[in-house]
């Protein structure tokens, strides 16, 4: 009678014990995801201030930099996400929105609309160049657009790495970096 009761205490605590620590897990995975994510303006703010300090400007040009680039920044956002495609839910949307796209009239179409971004963009970053130059050295200029395509690079190289990642957890291999070369 007493080991029954002994193994049925025992038993009792193993499954506390197992349903403790999956609550502990379950707990940790939602407060991983449930970061909050930088808005575009906390991002744009947080850039200018790193480009004021490595151009080591002083407080007035940094004044004029920071709500310079505030600009800049929310109208190539702007320009970005107008023609942005909604987020596809999962594989089989993806696959048949690739699909979708196989005429050569609907490719044609979409080559035209990037070089028409692609405009949109130069004419921004030209807009802003007037802007900077009135308080920027032109090597000033430069570094600050050389910062920004080496953040654009960084941020893309990140997405595609968390994407090689999902496809591995899916069962796909990733890349290796000889091949990332290769490409």
């Amino acid at each position: 009678m007493i080991m029954k009761t002994m193994k049925y205490v025992g038993m009792f605590l193993i499954v506390c014990i197992l349903g403790t620590q999956v609550m502990v897990a379950q707990q940790n995975q939602d407060n991983r995801s449930g970061r909050k994510r930088m808005t575009h303006e906390q991002m744009s703010e947080m850039k200018a201030n790193r480009l004021a300090a490595e151009l080591a400007l002083d407080d007035k040009t940094t004044s004029l930099f920071k709500d310079t680039y505030a600009d800049y920044m929310n109208e190539m956002h702007q320009l970005w996400m107008k023609d942005f495609p909604k987020k596809l839910g999962n594989e089989k949307d993806k696959k048949q929105f690739k699909k979708e796209l196989q005429t050569d009239a609907e490719v044609e179409k979409m080559i035209k609309k990037r070089f028409a971004q692609s405009r949109k963009m130069l004419d921004i970053r030209e807009k802003y160049y007037d802007k900077f130059r009135k308080f920027l050295s032109p090597k000033q200029i430069q570094k600050v657009y050389e910062m920004d395509m080496k953040d654009t690079r960084r941020f893309h190289n990140e997405m595609n790495r968390r994407a090689g990642m999902r496809g591995h957890q899916k069962g796909h291999r990733p890349l290796m970096p000889k091949e990332v070369k290769a490409k």
